[in-house]
């Protein structure tokens, strides 16, 4: 079981930059997975970036490749989300999330862990 909550939201002009933090609970973070996904209003939640176990391979959605990054420090229990050189579009809930799976993975359904979310709005 592994309970994640999400922080670092917030209100940012177009152009600047948010880092998001996702803290887990529970002794097995390091065997996971980890990703973030996000949900605009009307829209269908959407990966964002994935890490593996170790922190040595990571993967991006097109959309945000060379302006987000994703880390972990497992001694810590948590996963970041660097975002820079922010959009209006990217405006969002974020979300992280854990899987079980040894490789990252795009696919939502391969999370079985959520936190509730943190929003991010970028204005124009």
């Amino acid at each position: 079981q592994v309970q994640l909550v999400e922080s670092g939201g917030g209100l940012v002009q177009a152009g600047g930059s948010l880092r998001l933090s996702c803290a887990a609970s529970g002794r097995a973070f390091s065997s996971y997975a980890m990703g973030w996904f996000r949900q605009a209003p009307g829209k269908e939640r959407a990966f964002v970036a994935a890490i593996n176990w170790s922190g040595a391979s990571t993967y991006y959605a097109d959309s945000v490749k060379g302006r987000f990054t994703i880390s972990r420090d497992n001694a810590k229990n948590t996963v970041y989300l660097q975002m820079n050189s922010l959009k209006p579009e990217d405006t969002a809930v974020y979300y992280c999330a854990a899987s079980p799976k040894i490789a990252t993975t795009p696919s939502l359904y391969d999370y079985d862990y959520w936190g509730q979310g943190t929003q991010v709005t970028v204005s124009s």
